[in-house]
């Protein structure tokens, strides 16, 4: 796995037993990715909800959509390197798609039930520009902890290699 040499020189001191470092090396280059694809997500969620006016649910769905695509891109090269041999394929990019449903469906209903919550606290509007940015922001959180577990568990799973590589 692909990791700037000071992250991993640090995740070898700090996590010395190989298995637990695997985890929390492919869990930083995870978040890493997820960085990017945060910023992807948030920019077309954006885009569709506030400039085209789309409802709120379709221009998560587009967002969403795009950024599980870079997703997967990206951690077959990198984060899951040794476990897709660094190969893209339309039935591994298909499982990764259908096991990060779980990630959307967490995402959904953060994005829309957070401000909803937030706003019924407040008595504010629910649609205010503001709290419907924080339930975007808390939303690429909740599905970061659901699509990381099910990438690592599901569908780049060792098979046949050693829980070093």
């Amino acid at each position: 796995m692909w990791l700037p040499h000071p992250l991993e020189a640090l995740s070898r001191r700090a996590f010395p037993d190989p298995r637990r470092r695997t985890i929390v090396l492919k869990a930083v280059s995870f978040a890493l990715v997820g960085v990017i694809n945060a910023t992807v997500d948030f920019g077309v969620f954006s885009f569709f909800y506030f400039y085209l006016g789309f409802p709120i649910i379709l221009s998560n769905l587009i967002s969403w959509f795009v950024a599980v695509t870079g997703s997967y891109v990206m951690n077959s090269l990198t984060t899951f390197a040794a476990e897709s041999g660094r190969k893209l394929s339309f039935k591994s990019y298909a499982t990764f798609l259908l096991a990060q449903i779980a990630g959307l469906v967490a995402n959904t209903a953060t994005v829309y039930l957070v401000p909803i919550a937030i706003g019924k606290i407040l008595r504010i509007d629910s649609s205010s520009t503001t709290l419907v940015l924080v339930g975007k922001l808390l939303a690429i959180g909740s599905s970061f902890l659901v699509n990381f577990s099910l990438s690592h568990f599901v569908v780049f799973r060792s098979r046949g290699h050693s829980a070093t590589h």
